[in-house]
């Protein structure tokens, strides 16, 4: 009697409200942004078997153009696409897009719509609060913020147009903000502009949605460098930024109280000089040991050990990402696959990483993805 009570608990146990509707523990929703029509599927959602590394095709969503950036919210219950155009709505513009994710499937449906206050959006994330989404355009040379309500897009908190210029004329005549990401303890944003050879630093205030300019207001990057995307590592002590120019990956010391980055490290991210190349992507292994960044040209992900003492990198290898112009890459939240994002050759390849040497190798898992740009995983 006794064993059967406790056998009735622990099913009752396991039916808790929600609970049904969470994907299983070995699989995974991903998301992959693309260049696409607005009536056609740009952003395109596969399901991650976590076993096996098989990707398999789940649906998508369209509604958006060139959705070639996407971000979940850190609830899980929303995504956020900008669409990278000149114009929306007959105004001067890039736009950004709200879809709720369906709890049981993964499914997307559009929320809502704002400008992006300029030209050609290229990155969006938001904040650890789920309160506000934030936006770098590269072609305007600006950033913003959205509030955001229940997943809907605000009128705009804050708009702030950069100013200047650096020293590659036919590259860096003109700010061209290219990312924008938030810092462990959320206050602060950090947006890289690779026309200034800067990472501005805002103060951000959640509640208000709003950015204000830090006092330093910037990171100096090595000239010439164009500073692209940013990572933290998962301490907070240090900070990782490609360089798209110069094929370099700076690692940089962070005083979290003062919103003050330091650059300490430059290396290169080739074997050997190829020309044309330029890096696209810079994440960090959850489990903080190495940082990786996209070779464009070369067609690689570089691979660097970290010393968690120093934040200082030693680089590790290259592994070729089964296609040519690697834009991006995701690492999902267990830190067990990479998946490559190859925009000129119309492929998704999923990597697994080894987990003593933080080398990625193929699974020999390709899906097919017109123009893929971005990936991004729902982790419950």
């Amino acid at each position: 009697m006794k064993r059967a009570l406790l056998l009735s608990l622990a099913i009752l146990a396991s039916i808790v409200p929600g609970r049904a509707s969470e994907p299983a523990a070995d699989k995974i929703t991903v998301y992959v942004g693309s260049y696409a029509d607005v009536k056609a599927n740009g952003i395109h959602q596969f399901t991650l078997d976590m076993t096996t590394g098989a990707l398999s095709n789940a649906g998508g969503a369209s509604g958006v153009a060139n959705p070639s950036f996407v971000a979940v919210s850190p609830d899980h219950k929303y995504l956020y696409a900008i669409g990278e155009v000149g114009s929306f709505n007959g105004k001067k513009g890039g736009a950004v897009s709200s879809f709720a994710i369906d709890e049981k499937s993964g499914a997307l449906t559009l929320l809502s719509q704002q400008t992006s206050g300029g030209d050609g959006p290229c990155f969006v994330t938001a904040d650890r609060t789920g309160k506000v989404v934030l936006v770098a355009n590269y072609g305007g040379g600006s950033v913003e913020s959205l509030p955001v309500a229940d997943g809907k897009l605000g009128e705009p908190g804050s708009f702030i147009q950069h100013k200047g210029s650096s020293v590659n004329k036919s590259r860096q005549g003109e700010p061209h903000a290219h990312s924008i990401n938030v810092s462990p303890d959320n206050k602060f944003a950090f947006a890289c502009d690779l026309g200034l050879d800067k990472i501005l630093v805002y103060k951000l205030d959640p509640d208000k949605g709003t950015l204000t300019p830090n006092d330093p207001p910037a990171a100096e990057i090595p000239p010439g460098s164009g500073p692209r995307h940013f990572a933290f590592h998962p301490s907070g002590k240090f900070a990782y930024v490609c360089g798209e120019m110069t094929s370099t990956v700076h690692a940089m010391t962070y005083d979290a109280e003062k919103g003050v980055l330091k650059v300490v490290q430059t290396l290169s991210t080739l074997p050997n000089e190829v020309k044309g190349n330029s890096t696209a992507e810079t994440q960090v292994h959850p489990s903080g040991k190495w940082v990786y960044v996209s070779n464009r040209g070369h067609d690689s992900v570089a691979v660097f050990k970290v010393d968690e003492a120093t934040g200082h990198l030693t680089a590790v290898g290259h592994q070729s990402t089964g296609g040519k112009t690697p834009r991006n890459f995701g690492i999902d939240p267990s830190g067990k696959f990479l998946i490559a994002a190859n925009q000129s050759s119309n492929n998704v390849v999923v990597f697994k990483i080894d987990e003593k040497t933080g080398m990625p190798t193929p699974t020999g898992t390709e899906v097919s993805v017109p123009k893929p740009v971005c990936v991004k995983f729902l982790a419950r």
